[in-house]
This record gives structure tokens, C-alpha cells and sequence, in this order.
């Protein structure tokens, strides 16, 4: 006459809860055009591919943008821009460009950056003291690279290696590397 009763069914088990930290090589959404602001203490000049000529702490902070849907082309880079302020009256850099950063074991993460940079030094080889690089020409090239550990999904700290030079495209090339650590803050 009636249908038999179904039988209990066991709750469907709890989604697991999602890491704090950002899941590897997911990309990262913020709500407006600033993704990550990196602040950090770099030592001025200290190689390893250049001559160390320039000394003293420098100021370094960046600016990371959300990552335009037109660079999936080139596995979504985040544009940046920053500046390298040196507080021993050697030179300064301000630079723009793209990087690369991926997350790859338990909140580690390694970078590249690449762009141009503009900066205050010296730039003619006979008029430049002898404490001071010789950077030939300006605009430069800028390239770096990071090694970090994001410890949860607004927080991470790690190294920076920051290299500007010309190439070889003029006369006099230098170069400048600056090595440190950095902080950086995920909106």
C-alpha cells in the first residue's frame, strides 16, 4: 500500500577548510588596482656580477598591480613599480616593470622580475668619483630575482637580489646589484 521508508542517509562530509595561505600557483584577485605593497632594507652594491663600488642601506619599496586579463598571453605577470632610495647619497633607482612570481611547496615562493629603471648616479665614466658606478647610460635595464614563504594569505618576507645595467648598450656598463629582505602586504 505505501512506499517503504528510505533509509537514513549519512550527512555529506564537511568541505575541508582551504590553507590560509594561497593555494600554489593560483592567481591572486584583490578588489581594486593595488595587489601587494613590499617594503624592505636592501645593502647597496654587493654584487655577485658586479664590482662593489657603492655602499650603505637602501630604502626599497614596491607597488604590485592586479594582473591584467591581456598578460594571460604571458602566464599573467603582475605589473609593479617601485623605488630604491639609498641613505648614503649613492644612487637611487626608481623602475617599472612585470614579474613572475610562483608558489611552489607550503607557502614558499620564487620570483623574476624584469622592466627598465631610471636612476640619479653617474653615467660618464670620466667624471665619476671613484666611490661611485659608472652606469653609462639612462634609462637602464632592471631584472630580480626573489626567494620567500608566504605565511598566510596577506603576509610573506623574502630575499631580493635587484640588478640594473645597460646591456652593453653604451660605452660604460658597470652595473648595480642591491641584496636584501622585504616584507610584502597582499590587499
Amino acid at each position: 500500500p505505501g512506499t517503504p521508508p528510505k533509509p537514513d542517509r549519512k550527512p555529506a562530509p564537511a568541505a575541508k577548510s582551504r590553507p590560509i595561505a594561497v593555494a600554489k600557483n593560483e592567481k591572486h584577485q584583490s578588489s581594486g588596482l593595488l595587489s601587494e605593497i613590499k617594503i624592505g632594507a636592501l645593502a647597496q652594491d654587493q654584487g655577485p656580477f658586479s664590482s662593489n663600488k657603492e655602499d650603505g642601506v637602501t630604502a626599497h619599496v614596491e607597488l604590485r598591480f592586479v594582473s591584467p586579463d591581456f598578460l594571460d598571453v604571458i602566464w599573467s605577470p603582475t605589473p609593479h613599480i617601485g623605488a630604491d632610495i639609498n641613505t648614503s647619497g649613492n644612487t637611487n633607482s626608481v623602475w617599472l616593470g612585470l614579474v613572475w612570481e610562483k608558489q611552489f611547496w607550503k607557502g614558499l615562493f620564487a620570483g623574476f622580475s624584469i622592466g627598465g629603471a631610471y636612476h640619479d648616479g653617474e653615467t660618464d665614466k670620466n667624471s665619476a668619483p671613484l666611490d661611485r658606478k659608472e652606469l653609462g647610460c639612462n634609462p637602464l635595464y632592471r631584472l630580480g630575482l626573489n626567494l620567500g614563504w608566504r605565511f598566510d594569505k596577506h603576509h610573506s618576507i623574502d630575499v631580493l637580489l635587484d640588478h640594473i645595467s645597460n646591456a652593453k648598450i653604451c660605452d660604460t656598463n658597470e652595473g648595480l646589484e642591491n641584496v636584501g629582505v622585504r616584507y610584502g602586504y597582499r590587499f
